[in-house]
C-alpha cells in the first residue's frame, strides 16, 4: 500500500475547486475545499461518519446542531456522526480548508469545480467502496 503524503497546507492553499478527493482509504476520505464568499457546504448530517474540517486561509462559520463557531486560519472542528451541520464562508475571500471523512462520503478521484455541480452529482458521487489503494 502506498498510502499518502504531502504538504496539505500548501494543496489547501493553492485549491480552487468547490471539492476534490485526493485521498480514499479504506475507513477514511482526505477531501480539499474551497468556498467563495457568501458561498456555504448546505445543511447535512451524515449518521454514519464522524467529519473533521481545518482551516488553512479565510473566515467562517461552522454550525453543529444549531451552534455556530467563528472559524478562521489554523483552526480545527471535528463534527460527530448525526449531528446537523453547514460550513458557510463569511468573509470576504476564499475559504479554503480540507475534510477527513471517516468512514469515505465521496467516490475516490471526484472533482467537483463549483458547488452547483457538486449539487448536481451529489447522488451519484456517493462512495461506492473503491479506495485510492485500488486505483
Amino acid at each position: 500500500m502506498k498510502g499518502y503524503c504531502d504538504n496539505i497546507e500548501k494543496l489547501t492553499v493553492a485549491n480552487e475547486d468547490f471539492r476534490q478527493v485526493l485521498y480514499t482509504g479504506a475507513h477514511l476520505q482526505l477531501v480539499l475545499m474551497t468556498l467563495q464568499p457568501g458561498e456555504e457546504i448546505g445543511e447535512e448530517v451524515h449518521e454514519d461518519r464522524d467529519q473533521f474540517f481545518r482551516i488553512e486561509e479565510g473566515s467562517g462559520e461552522v454550525r453543529i446542531d444549531g451552534v455556530a463557531n467563528a472559524v478562521e486560519d489554523d483552526f480545527a472542528v471535528i463534527v460527530p456522526a448525526g449531528a446537523r451541520h453547514n460550513v458557510i464562508n463569511t468573509g470576504a475571500t476564499p475559504l479554503r480548508l480540507y475534510t477527513i471523512y471517516g468512514p469515505p462520503e465521496h467516490k475516490d478521484g471526484v472533482i467537483h469545480k463549483t458547488k452547483e455541480q457538486a449539487d448536481r452529482d451529489h447522488e451519484n458521487d456517493e462512495w461506492t467502496g473503491e479506495t485510492t489503494e485500488k486505483g
